[in-house]
């Protein structure tokens, strides 16, 4: 059957209509009623100029006139990839809505630091060849992966180039004062797997600023640490474990994976001799979380990153530790990593 029942809307307080525990009953009608999902957002904040709603619930580029004397940044060219991002949005995984935010946590907190925001303020996540312009007076924070921390003043007409990485993937270009963004369940970041939050940032975007009297301080920016020869990633077994063999469960930790191009923001998928399961049935699918390690049939595992589905059918054996999950958004292609009993 059909319902023009609405199951899921952004601009409730309580997007899904049917939650856990819920009952519902289904009632039969002869009539044929329209079904019409657009999400609305009646009350867009002024400073959300530039974003609208799309049918799905997410936020799409809509051209309106800026307010003349407002400092904003003008999107010339977005590169590979441009995505908004901030700290996520813990506690939405009972809703089917994963963590998101930034890939790089620590980058993102060190380019808001640098100009005095919250640590986790929205910000741009780019992998290289972003291309903005000024108008008015902003002042940026670019923070490449495995490099110092850039802070500089841009005026009306300048243009800021941020390269692709030659080490790492992703850099963090944050603005003093937060750019202007339309939250979304409670946050600001872009997730690609459930389209929810800032559509992929376009030429001709405007961003403007959440708080343009923010005067950025003037705060040392430490380099972070060098990167080192081989990489190694700190893991917590299970909880399913127990379905690898014995010598499966110490070739996860004892050979070098290789990272596939067949990577992002959602996970890493893993090349390397095939773990053997030793429960070879199916699995109800349960709830998985930043930094899960699934072993699929082809026993090549899988590491979910910020974008992660929230629950899979595959045995997770293994979780990464938070802290090296940054370690991991920054872990190119053919790269090589190396897990670790932590």
């Amino acid at each position: 059957g059909h319902t023009d029942a609405v199951l899921w809307d952004l601009s409730r307080e309580h997007p899904a209509l049917l939650n856990p525990g819920d009952k519902v009953k289904y009632v039969a009608v002869r009539e044929s009623l329209p079904l019409n999902p657009t999400s609305q957002h009646p009350h867009l904040p002024p400073f959300q100029r530039g974003w609208q709603a799309k049918p799905d619930g997410g936020l799409s580029p809509a051209p309106q006139q800026t307010p003349a004397g407002t400092a904003y940044l003008e999107i010339i060219t977005p590169g590979w990839l441009a995505l908004i991002e901030d700290g996520g949005r813990p506690g939405m995984l009972g809703l089917g809505v994963s963590v998101s935010g930034a890939a790089d946590q620590s980058a993102l907190r060190a380019a808001n630091l640098a100009l005095g925001n919250p640590p986790t303020t929205a910000a741009i996540e780019t992998l290289g060849g972003l291309e903005l312009l000024a108008h008015g007076t902003v002042t940026v924070a670019v923070a490449p992966p495995a490099a110092p921390v850039q802070v500089m003043q841009l005026s009306d007409g300048d243009t800021l180039q941020v390269p692709t990485p030659t080490t790492g993937v992703r850099s963090y270009v944050a603005v003093a004062g937060g750019i202007a963004v339309l939250p979304v369940l409670g946050n600001c970041s872009t997730d690609l797997l459930s389209g929810i939050g800032p559509a992929p940032l376009r030429a001709g975007d405007v961003l403007l600023l959440a708080n343009p009297q923010q005067k950025p301080p003037n705060l040392p920016t430490p380099a972070p640490a060098p990167p080192t020869a081989e990489t190694l990633i700190r893991i917590t077994l299970g909880p399913r474990d127990d379905w690898l063999t014995a010598t499966a469960l110490a070739s996860l930790t004892e050979q070098i994976w290789e990272v596939s191009n067949e990577s992002n923001r959602v996970g890493l998928r893993l090349i390397g001799e095939p773990l053997q399961r030793a429960i070879t049935r199916e699995l109800p699918s349960e709830g998985t979380q930043p930094g899960a390690i699934q072993v699929p049939p082809n026993g090549l595992p899988v590491v979910f990153l910020r974008d992660h589905p929230v629950t899979g059918g595959y045995p997770v054996v293994a979780v990464v530790a938070e802290e090296d999950l940054d370690i991991l958004a920054q872990t190119r292609p053919a790269e090589n990593l190396r897990f670790v009993v932590a």
